[in-house]
């Protein structure tokens, strides 16, 4: 495998692996939401539930063997009421966009295309949760990293 069909391979796992993981927190927040916004929560289950059988998909035909979920998550912070609920939702979308950013970054064609809509998604679910935006979302996360994953940018 050639080395830019390797990165989109990797990209395309990890929108994967963060979709699991968005899976799973949406199962937390559906328990903890209110009556209120819960339609909102099962719209965006529903959603994160499509994108990664799309991604299963698409890792398969990219010759991988698709990351498999894991059994439970570690959350950020404890969710105890309905306000955690929410900004776990918001911060599950966030995570999501910076992923989906990688993939636009390092996928090709239809690939590229469907990562850049599955990034406005989140982006838009992101805004609703928490009622603002930023200017470039699934990048704003990823300030003063190289590459999200935590190493720090390179500097002058």
């Amino acid at each position: 495998m050639n080395e830019a069909k390797d990165r989109e391979l990797r990209a395309l796992q990890a929108a994967l692996a963060a979709e699991h993981a968005a899976v799973y927190g949406y199962g937390v927040v559906g328990g903890r939401i209110g009556q209120e916004r819960r339609t909102e929560a099962r719209t965006a289950y529903d959603a994160h539930r499509a994108r990664r059988d799309a991604l299963v998909r698409s890792v398969g035909e990219a010759g991988g063997e698709p990351v498999a979920a894991a059994a439970g998550y570690a959350l950020p912070f404890p969710v105890r009421d309905a306000a955690a609920a929410v900004r776990l939702a918001a911060e599950l979308e966030d995570r999501v966009a910076g992923v989906y950013a990688d993939l636009v970054r390092h996928g090709t064609g239809e690939r590229r295309r469907g990562a850049a809509e599955a990034m406005r998604e989140a982006a838009v679910r992101s805004v609703r949760w928490k009622g603002e935006s930023v200017a470039f979302p699934g990048l704003a996360e990823r300030a003063g990293t190289a590459s999200g994953t935590g190493t720090p940018a390179p500097t002058a």
